[in-house]
């Protein structure tokens, strides 16, 4: 077994191998080392000479998976079977994404929850994770194509606004593709280490991060000082990106050629035709002034004017979030010492001009920026490795910390790396009704069951007045302080009880041991996710079949005995599903489940409404 040699202290590894920086991005992915002989960061290009790996994920015949530039080519010839956009998608639940679904030519399940979301391809479900995982397997496989040996470790960069679930989330698809993450950054942090900011001590300036990539913006102000990464400020949105370009460009060449919004949502073909071409369009208007080009035998056209006005409402949101981070800041304009722009979203001349005019002098753009996130990262990665000893490096935690949920998972407030002191939060309910406590375990490791790691200490919120389950909502706090001493708080917000402990230091492991928890995380990675794919969704499964025999008790004068049959039938196979401990059976059956009751669910809806307003003036 290969032995993980780690200062506990610094979090740095002794031992010599490469960490490679990882930009996991909605449209293009990428991975960049730092060049043992320049010494400067560089992007890992493949043997046909390409940098970027698109991020989409292609299921074919036989469960033939394919990623990347490959996979591409199904977007207009198979697309309900091809992934793209993905990293939207992390860490969200359906009532999340529920709006921005039509957009997407594949299916994702409409169970209205507050769950994590899944994706169905054929008869098999995949959550965000497990299809991050394979994208960022295909870029450790790249690298080791490329480097000739084994890629183990990583640092993974995120908007500088994903919450805690969406770190988590990326965190488990590197684990699940066999890679430990060592770090997550924030992409602006990235991206400042690439342009050279920060690795120096003896300097001080503040910083704008405009990055506009694929599917997500955010603007960042940061303050670095002696080396030392301050984040100011960051605004932006989750769902505006150059994929919105493109948006407006194909409905603009949808109109045109006389097609609806509805008619495009049923011909998807079509639609990613006039996607594509838009993509096509886009980058061809940044450097002309036209383009033209054919489709059902039309000839179409559209200027370089015509597309600045048709994309300009989007800019011009970017513009106030560049506003509202400085406000959110205490920084005026003129304090910005430089702009750094990311994304290949910017390489519009439009973009850099609202902002060039908007800070009030020219921006930073000489790096590539597609490379420059993952420039930044590869920087990080070197840090951690313990070359680059002028950037200061936190004390940071060597194990992730977390709590026992249902069915025996282990939910991770502070990931392993996270930097001390630190703090994490969020939010538990109960599981029955009436239930007036809930027992809280503390644990410590890097597996997806508590079982296989470390128990901390353990206390019990009680007091809790009698309320229907789910409606209590218990917040639960971690917070360690420069000694390293974690306290755990809990309290539910409705009625204010509250409860805390605190775990005096407990890090008293020995290297040995952190190397071996460390390493039986990477072994037992795909059995773990696997194990808990199961869980979660048995467990969504039983809530399930209780709401159902509830709410039919409760309404059976409006079922008919059609509906009931139907009902009690779905149950049973639900039940035999979570026997047979197969998640994509359980799914399958949950989701017909769903389909059974949905109908008369709604119609007793419709009733108590309309019971509700009668007699009422509206």
């Amino acid at each position: 077994m290969a032995k993980i040699a780690i200062n506990i202290a610094t979090g740095t590894l002794q031992k010599e191998e490469i960490i490679v920086g990882i930009d996991l991005g909605t449209t293009n992915s990428l991975v960049a080392i730092i060049h043992p002989d320049t010494k400067q960061p560089i992007a890992l290009k493949d043997i046909d000479n390409t940098v970027l790996v698109p991020s989409i994920i292609h299921f074919g015949d036989n469960e033939q998976i394919t990623v990347g530039n490959e996979a591409r080519n199904y977007l207009e010839s198979d697309p309900s079977n091809t992934i793209y956009s993905v990293k939207r998608l992390m860490g969200k639940s359906y009532n999340d994404v529920k709006s921005k679904g039509h957009s997407l030519s594949y299916n994702v399940i409409d169970d209205d929850t507050d769950r994590l979301v899944k994706i169905q391809v054929g008869q098999k479900f995949y959550s965000p994770i497990e299809l991050s995982s394979l994208i960022l397997k295909e870029l450790k496989h790249r690298a080791e194509h490329v480097l000739k040996m084994n890629i183990s470790k990583c640092v993974i960069t995120v908007p500088a606004y994903f919450n805690d679930a969406q770190r988590q989330a990326t965190r488990d698809a590197g684990k699940l593709a066999g890679l430990e993450v060592l770090r997550i950054i924030n992409e602006p942090t990235a991206a400042s280490l690439a342009y050279g900011f920060g690795t120096r001590n003896d300097e001080s300036s503040l910083i704008a991060v405009y990055d506009l990539g694929g599917g997500t913006f955010d603007v960042s102000i940061l303050r670095i000082t002696d080396g030392i990464f301050d984040v100011l400020s960051t605004n932006g949105d989750t769902y505006l990106g150059g994929d919105d370009f493109d948006r407006v460009l194909a409905t603009y060449f949808a109109e045109k050629i006389g097609l609806t919004h509805e008619e495009l949502s049923i011909h998807k073909s079509m639609a990613q035709t006039l996607r594509l071409k838009a993509e096509e369009a886009k980058k061809q208007l940044s450097t002309q002034d036209q383009f033209t080009f054919q489709i059902d035998d039309t000839e179409l056209t559209i200027t370089k004017n015509e597309f600045e006005s048709l994309i300009k409402p989007l800019v011009d949101k970017t513009i106030d979030s560049c506003a509202n981070a400085l406000k959110d800041s205490e920084i005026s304009k003129a304090e910005i010492d430089v702009i750094v722009m990311v994304g290949g979203s910017t390489r519009v001349p439009y973009v850099k001009q609202r902002v060039s005019e908007f800070f009030g002098k020219p921006v930073y753009d000489n790096v590539n920026p597609d490379e420059v996130v993952a420039l930044g990262a590869a920087v990080q990665a070197d840090i951690l490795a313990g070359n680059n000893k002028d950037t200061l490096l936190l004390d940071i935690t060597p194990l992730s910390l977390g709590i026992e949920t249902m069915g025996g998972l282990m939910d991770v407030l502070l990931p392993r790396n996270s930097k001390i002191p630190s703090k994490a939060g969020r939010q538990y309910t109960t599981q029955r009704d009436g239930q007036s406590g809930i027992n809280i375990a503390i644990y410590q490791g890097e597996r997806d069951l508590v079982k296989d790691n470390r128990r901390l200490a353990e206390f019990a919120l009680t007091g809790i007045p009698a309320m229907p389950a789910g409606l209590p909502k218990v917040d639960i706090q971690f917070v360690i302080d420069a000694d390293g001493i974690l306290q755990v708080k809990a309290n539910e917000l409705r009625s204010g009880v509250s409860q805390s402990i605190e775990v005096k230091p407990q890090y008293g492991l020995t290297d040995a041991e952190v190397e071996s928890m460390l390493m039986a995380s990477i072994v037992n990675a795909k059995e773990d996710i696997k194990i808990r794919s199961i869980i979660e969704a048995s467990t969504e499964a039983e809530q399930m079949i209780q709401l159902t025999e509830n709410f039919m008790h409760k309404h059976a004068q409006h079922i008919t005995e059609e509906e009931k049959s139907a009902t009690q039938s779905g149950i049973v196979a639900l039940q035999q599903s979570i026997e047979a401990k197969d998640k994509d059976q359980i799914l399958t059956a949950t989701e017909k489940l769903n389909e059974v009751t949905r109908p008369y669910a709604e119609r007793v809806m419709d009733v108590a409404i309309g019971e509700a307003l009668k007699g009422s003036t509206i």
